[in-house]
């Protein structure tokens, strides 16, 4: 009997085993497609602001506004903005400032060098030298995604959070702005977030 028992013990812990590297691996496998897709989206934003732009195309102190029912309400601003000529929908921005005004919320203050505007789903692409701003947080990054309806901001390259009790270091910080709730990681397994305290 106690054959039986160590047998089926042991049975149990190797399924338990098998299951829990299929989950971490599917997890890993996970954030290396994420990480491939930042970079691929922020290759085409940079690739297509650095293309010489018929001078029709180009709008200077340009200013974009949305808002939902629920009250929220969002402000962007550019010293610059072109249309894409390959996608109207499209606008590429320089010297970016905007402001996401939640209902019952302090203001998301965000600043960059660039940006991509989508005029229809408002979501926007910051980057380089993105800093973002809320109660007492300052991150900063070189790659900001915001999804105006997905209540969403993912930070990337170069990651730092920084407040009067911590600063950190990391791949990337996601942050919920609707549930409010910041979830910050490493690409890979082996290598860890930098936190430290300040004094």
């Amino acid at each position: 009997r106690k054959k039986v028992f160590l047998g089926t013990t042991l049975t149990v812990f190797f399924f338990s085993l098998l299951i829990f590297l299929y989950f971490k691996s599917s997890e890993n496998k996970s954030l290396i497609e994420k990480k491939k897709k930042i970079e691929l989206v922020e290759k085409e934003t940079i690739e297509a602001t650095d293309e010489k732009i018929e001078s029709s195309n180009i709008m200077e102190d340009v200013s974009y506004s949305a808002n939902d029912n629920k009250g929220n309400e969002y402000f962007l601003k550019a010293g610059e903005g072109i249309i894409d000529q390959n996608d109207s929908n499209y606008i590429f921005l320089t010297t970016v400032k905007a402001i996401i005004k939640l209902k019952n919320y302090q203001l998301i203050e965000i600043s960059s060098d660039f940006g991509k505007y989508n005029i229809n789903n408002y979501d926007t692409i910051f980057s380089k030298n993105v800093i973002i701003t809320y109660l007492n947080n300052e991150i900063t990054g070189d790659y900001l995604d915001f999804s105006w309806d997905k209540n969403l901001m993912i930070i990337s390259k170069k990651v730092s959070l920084k407040n009067e009790k911590n600063s950190l270091e990391a791949d990337v910080i996601e942050v919920n702005i609707k549930t409010k709730d910041i979830k910050i990681f490493m690409y890979e397994e082996n290598k860890k977030i930098n936190i430290k305290s300040i004094n």
